[in-house]
């Protein structure tokens, strides 16, 4: 589909869209019910009522482009989330046009980098004793 890289986001609007909307109508619901930026390089994903057709706003370098897909048969199922909108990885987004329920989806565990508190923060902290004279 795309050629993204890792620092790319991709925000879903949990709220159904109206598949009239095209790149400003699409970008208003951005800045509005999303509260992001439509120029910020990231994909967002809008889906209509019926959850078979999908449009997803994204800034391509010089302007906004629009990428739409109507099913056949069949329909998209979204992800469950309290909030307005969600946030997905790349691949997230992709087992979801392929048709994979992500709610029922294990993501098997990964390695993820270990939070540690800053230990001894007084010894970082600024102090007056080293004075020039």
């Amino acid at each position: 589909m795309f050629g993204l890289s890792a620092a790319v986001r991709v925000y879903l609007a949990k709220e159904p869209a109206d598949m009239r909307k095209s790149f400003d109508g699409l970008s208003a619901l951005v800045t509005g019910a999303l509260e992001l930026d439509p120029l910020s390089g990231h994909l967002f994903v809008f889906i209509n009522k019926r959850r078979d057709r999908i449009k997803i706003l994204y800034w391509d370098r010089d302007g906004l482009a629009v990428w739409a897909k109507r099913l056949e048969r069949g329909t998209y199922r979204l992800p469950d989330a309290a909030a307005g909108r969600v946030e997905m990885t790349t691949a997230e987004l992709a087992a979801l046009l392929a048709g994979i329920d992500l709610n029922t989806a294990r993501r098997r565990h990964r390695y993820t980098r270990p939070v540690t508190p800053l230990q001894n923060s007084e010894k970082f902290a600024p102090t007056n004793d080293h004075t020039s004279t």
